[in-house]
């Protein structure tokens, strides 16, 4: 078995000079100079200068000179502390372990996207997606926590359904056995259910959309963190989005620090979203800008990514935008009871460009409205008689949202594009690994 080993991080905090040490990473670069080997070992936490000299190693000297970029390693040696190497500690060895040498690495270093794409399971190594990835985490577990604070249920609902959430154009079918089933679009409908046994609800489950899009936003895979309360109106669920972003980016400011500064992030800009609560325009507020903006859209036109980020530029903060055509939105939104031909639904847009993170909205409550809309849309009414019995038995005001995880952690990460969010990009033409 093996014996538990500092992490590198830990030898820059605890340890000092003259300290006995050992760790186990992988080789992250190497220089030869004299009769010395210089090489930085990493692990998730970082990396350290190691110092390899024929005169103190113990182990076989030309195990030293055979290392290689991403060789995994264990080094035994003493902390030394130095200002010229990097974090001003170093570790001068006198023993190694090779687990595994590697042969030439095939990134280098300037090569273009589709080529890291194609050597996906190896950039995953390099500091700019390790940053990511720690920022990804964060962003996770605040989101957990605050949810876990604020009282609510973490539920695990299915992941291959039977009928659609949003509409069937994109939807993933899959052979179910006999019978044609598809990949889940969204956990909501389940989610309302569960709102009647626990009250307050939220699922984090990977969602598919068969887009044929393939644009800086959008992925065929991703993390979908989703909320659903009973007794919650669209304003409630509206102060739960902006809270619990607000959380999240405040914990992500205070524990990925190094990470956002090695992606170059302007942290002052995240700062200005801890504030709450965020503006909030109507849909109508919104078309009217656009065409000021020169945009030609009219009220009742659905908008996309360069209207939104064009709204974007009109706020500094994270903003609501509200009240949409009913026409334009889900079978499931409750009209709004003073203007039937809006719903009560919500988006709620990042700065800076990046537009939509959360989509919400009360739902419709109401059976022979609920009915008359799957009706109307032209939707199977036997795939959603379960979905309807929820009005049947003890029918509530209920409301809910989803949160694009991927979406999230591009905008506080202040990356360009989507892909660089999620370990493994899924759209239209592109499954590997």
């Amino acid at each position: 078995m093996f014996h538990k080993t500092p992490d590198i991080a830990e030898v820059f905090e605890r340890f000092g000079e003259g300290s006995e040490v050992v760790i186990r990473g992988w080789v992250y670069r190497i220089f030869k100079v004299g009769g010395k080997v210089f090489a930085w070992v990493r692990d998730h936490s970082g990396y350290i200068q190691v110092v390899f000299d024929k005169s103190y190693v113990a182990s076989d000297w030309d195990a030293v000179e055979k290392l290689t970029r991403e060789s995994s390693v264990e080094v035994k040696g003493v902390v030394r502390v130095d200002a010229r190497a990097p974090g001003g500690k170093e570790i001068v060895a006198s023993n190694l372990i090779v687990y595994g040498y590697s042969p030439p690495f095939p990134i280098k270093g300037g090569e273009d996207i589709e080529y890291l794409l194609n050597v996906r399971h190896l950039w995953l190594r390099s500091r700019h997606m390790i940053a990511l990835l720690k920022i990804k985490h964060t962003a996770i577990q605040a989101l957990r926590d605050w949810l876990v604070k604020d009282g609510w249920w973490e539920t695990t609902p299915p992941i291959l359904t039977g009928s659609a959430v949003e509409g069937g154009a994109t939807l993933f079918e899959v052979k179910y056995f006999d019978k044609t089933a598809y990949l889940s679009q969204s956990a909501q409908l389940y989610l309302e259910v569960l709102i009647f046994p626990l009250n307050k609800v939220w699922a984090l489950t990977p969602s598919f959309r068969a887009e044929k899009s393939r644009t800086r936003r959008h992925l065929s895979e991703y993390w979908h963190l989703e909320v659903e309360a009973a007794w919650y109106d669209m304003e409630d669920m509206m102060k739960v989005a902006e809270d619990m972003v607000s959380y999240a980016v405040a914990k992500i400011l205070e524990e990925r620090k190094e990470e956002l500064k090695l992606l170059n992030r302007d942290t002052t800009k995240l700062e200005k979203a801890l504030e709450t609560p965020y503006p909030k325009i109507t849909y109508d507020e919104a078309i009217q800008i656009l065409q000021k903006k020169g945009f030609n859209l009219k009220w009742g036109d659905d908008y996309g990514a360069d209207e939104e980020k064009a709204l974007t530029e009109e706020f500094e903060v994270p903003f609501f935008v509200t009240h949409f055509p009913k026409h334009i939105k889900a079978f499931y939104m409750k009209e709004d009871p003073k203007r039937p031909e809006v719903v009560l639904g919500f988006d709620l847009l990042a700065p800076e460009g990046y537009g939509e993170i959360i989509g919400g909205s009360q739902r419709e409550d109401d059976y022979e409205k609920l009915y008359n809309r799957i009706i109307s849309e032209g939707l199977n009414y036997q795939d959603y008689e379960w979905y309807l019995d929820l009005r049947k038995y003890g029918s509530v005001p209920h409301s809910g949202f989803g949160l694009g995880v991927e979406r999230l952690v591009m905008w506080v990460s202040g990356i360009d594009h989507i892909r660089d969010a999620i370990p493994f990009p899924r759209w239209r033409g592109r499954i590997y690994p």
